[in-house]
């Protein structure tokens, strides 16, 4: 993981909290959302990805006129043989971008959920299985919301993290103009989809705490009943909570963080560093909270600060 991190380094300069979550994400094989303007290397960071995991990348820019075909594929009629054939759409690769999706209607968005979920396309009956690894990451756009469609909560829900993109700092725009006006970088192929499925089940087993999972049940049932978890200040602010998708993908999310991290067991830190990225997308916020300006970042700093975090588990003995 250092290996392909170094890689895509070379290519991106800066976004390192942005770069972790990407890492993140693929050790526990879940999906990306991620929120910014243009040009902060959201599409060149995926691109490189795949260049250094020697994977299959495909980009489909979302557009008003996209119909869901376009995206899984559709049967096509041959008058040569008289027969029916599956073309295979775009979403058969293993890192996929959907580019701008918020620009898409529900319909076209909805055809990502199966893929999402189950790994596979369903086309006239029939399933077909998407190639292993396979990864998903969603841009959109903050700032233009003239000819966009807000996503369903079903389809936000498929996504492990929200990651927000900011820009960058004057020393590191200064880095970025001189490598884009400079001679070009090669990247190389650093591991293969083999090797990275073998990481993917050693991130598996990681060992993960009870009293952590349950900090992570505590923290995600807070948003859905904060009266009952003592914080009633919060209960007019937020209009509905995450699903269990959240809880699972703070455990995940943990596993894949000690990892990374040179860990064979996840300590509160590797937890609570994801915990904005997993629920600022799931908690719907109240007309209330939206009146006053509230975010559901903000919130989420509320509820760790109610929640204390548990001992650190293991710390003393890595061997355990």
């Amino acid at each position: 993981m250092e290996g392909i991190l170094y890689e895509v380094k070379k290519v991106v300069v800066g976004q390192d909290n942005f770069l972790e979550r990407v890492m993140v994400a693929m050790l526990a094989q879940g999906h990306l959302l991620v929120e910014g303007v243009p040009g902060l290397a959201k599409t060149l960071t995926v691109k490189t990805l795949a260049q250094a995991v020697h994977g299959q990348f495909k980009r489909i820019q979302f557009t008003p006129d996209l119909v869901p075909a376009d995206l899984v594929g559709t049967r096509i009629y041959s008058q040569k043989s008289g027969e029916f054939s599956t073309a295979l759409g775009p979403v058969f690769t293993n890192l996929l971008l959907a580019d701008e999706i918020n620009r898409a209607p529900a319909k076209v968005q909805s055809a990502l959920l199966e893929v999402m979920q189950e790994r596979q396309v369903t086309i006239a009956g029939v399933s077909h299985k998407v190639p292993e690894p396979f990864l998903v990451m969603a841009t959109q756009n903050p700032i233009e919301t003239e000819g966009t469609y807000p996503l369903p909560e079903a389809q936000v829900d498929r996504f492990m993290m929200k990651v927000l993109v900011g820009y960058p700092s004057e020393e590191e725009e200064f880095v970025i103009v001189q490598r884009v006006t400079g001679a070009s970088i090669a990247v190389a192929a650093v591991a293969d989809t083999g090797q990275l499925a073998a990481l993917q089940k050693a991130c598996r087993a990681v060992y993960v705490d009870p009293s952590l999972v349950q900090y992570a049940v505590k923290l995600v049932s807070l948003g859905r009943d904060p009266v009952r978890g003592g914080l009633p200040s919060l209960a007019p602010l937020l209009a509905f909570g995450a699903s269990p998708r959240a809880t699972i993908g703070l455990v995940e999310g943990a596993r894949a963080m000690a990892m990374l991290r040179g860990r064979r067991y996840a300590l509160p830190e590797d937890l609570i560093d994801l915990v904005p990225d997993v629920l600022r997308h799931r908690l719907v916020l109240s007309y209330e909270a939206l009146a006053e300006g509230l975010t559901a970042d903000g919130l989420i700093h509320r509820m760790l600060d109610h929640l204390p975090a548990p001992a650190k588990p293991l710390a003393h003995a890595e061997g355990a």
